[in-house]
């Protein structure tokens, strides 16, 4: 089966998320997956433009490496596995259910990735979720950049839970079944165009660094501590561009001008 990922740029991409080269250990595993999540963000810009290029491994790689652009999970979970693979790990590609307490959807990619003789579920592409992979280990509880995370199983399905005031709250479920490069292919779709999907009718930014979560969804801005505190705001069409630029978006004119055109009136 292949992934498409013989055209890598491994040095162009740690550059992209500043990290210097390594060899597969822990340590390693740990530090790429914190770089990838504070280098490269989450966003669905192109899918509200109309624009998206897809999910073939190329385009991937000229949007978050080249461009210095962001994407969601499919892109991060592609990059970031080929990026893994050519730096020596064992990596295998797997789909999770988000919200798998309610009637969430089976779309999301994550990676089971092996290195030492240990087994960590990575997840680069959550939104503002995981800075640091997680062990994969029945009751296993990993301090994600100041809010707790915890993973357990089931007759085979590891579920991840957040912690919050009221308990922990799963946010996906996923098993081991093989996954192929069609199948997320046909995930993307139904992400990026179906009228129920999440991602294709409202701006999605989100991003994660040591206690504190931003979250861009339509014109409303959340900024999260760890320490409780909740702060959300409108922001206006005249902020926008400014605001993309804060967490790490960087348009051209011409995309600045489309998405304002696209996006739905905002407050002034």
């Amino acid at each position: 089966m292949t992934w498409q990922t013989e055209s890598l740029d491994l040095d162009a991409y740690l550059r992209r998320i500043d990290h210097p080269p390594v060899e597969a250990t822990v340590d390693a595993l740990h530090s790429l997956h914190a770089a990838h999540v504070r280098a490269i963000p989450f966003e669905n810009v192109d899918v509200i433009l109309g624009t998206h290029p897809g999910i073939g491994f190329d385009a991937i790689q000229r949007k978050l490496v080249g461009r210095q652009r962001g994407g969601y999970c499919y892109e991060h979970a592609l990059l970031f596995a080929a990026a893994l693979e050519a730096v020596g790990f064992e990596v295998e590609r797997r789909v999770a259910r988000v919200q798998p307490h309610r009637s969430g959807p089976r779309t999301h990619m994550l990676l089971l990735v092996r290195a030492e003789g240990q087994e960590f579920l990575a997840d680069v592409g959550f939104g503002a979720g995981l800075l640091h992979p997680m062990p994969l280990k029945d009751g296993a509880v990993v301090d994600q950049a100041g809010w707790d995370h915890q993973l357990t199983v089931e007759a085979g399905v590891w579920t991840l839970s957040r912690r919050t005031p009221d308990g922990w709250v799963p946010q996906h479920a996923s098993g081991d079944e093989p996954q192929r490069l069609i199948d997320f292919q046909v995930y993307h779709h139904y992400v990026a165009t179906h009228p129920d999907s999440p991602f294709s009718s409202k701006l999605v930014v989100m991003r994660l660094s040591e206690g504190i979560s931003r979250r861009l969804v339509g014109p409303e801005l959340t900024t999260e501590y760890a320490d409780g505190r909740v702060v959300t705001r409108n922001v206006s069409t005249d902020e926008l561009p400014g605001v993309l630029r804060e967490l790490d978006v960087v348009l051209d004119a011409e995309e600045i001008d489309r998405l304002e055109l696209v996006l739905p009136p905002r407050p002034v």
